[in-house]
């Protein structure tokens, strides 16, 4: 799928509107991403910063989507857990940027070669307009090349 499809369409995407989430990017290699959060009133706490579902929101969908686009359709990837940590009150406008490298990405093939499942951590910070860190996020990605029909009838 082209990328700017793919951000519009996520810009469409009604968790991602309720929420006040901007997709401003997604790399035409699959590698990277940026994403927005405005402090708005469907998205602050009690306390009028913002809210952490919201944060934890914006980085949900990312690392998953572009290490399947950079593996291919021979693997499949899942989101496994995620942890986040609160460092600092959100206010204003905060992002996230996502980088997958491409040694990540050798590992990951070389690790999942012969069919074994792979669990990868991937850790993205949310940071405010003044670059101090808001949270911080990682992910675990399941990740395992495609069995094939014959592995599949023998119960591989």
């Amino acid at each position: 799928m082209n990328p700017k499809l793919l951000q519009h369409g996520m810009n469409l995407w009604p968790p991602f509107i309720g929420a006040g989430i901007r997709v401003e990017h997604i790399g035409k290699d699959y590698k990277t991403a940026t994403v927005k959060l405005k402090l708005g009133f469907a998205n602050r706490n009690i306390v009028g910063v913002h809210f952490g579902g919201s944060l934890f929101a914006m980085t949900d969908p990312f690392f998953m989507i572009l290490v399947q686009h950079q593996l291919g359709k021979d693997y499949v990837v899942w989101d496994r857990s995620a942890k986040i940590d609160f460092l600092k009150p959100g206010k204003g406008i905060v992002r996230a940027k996502f980088e997958i490298t491409d040694t990540q990405i050798e590992e990951i093939l070389r690790a999942a070669s012969q069919g074994e499942k792979v669990l990868r951590d991937f850790s993205v910070d949310i940071n405010d307009a003044s670059g101090d860190v808001v949270a911080r996020v990682v992910k675990t990605l399941y990740i395992r090349k495609k069995l094939t029909h014959t592995q599949r009838q023998q119960g591989v």
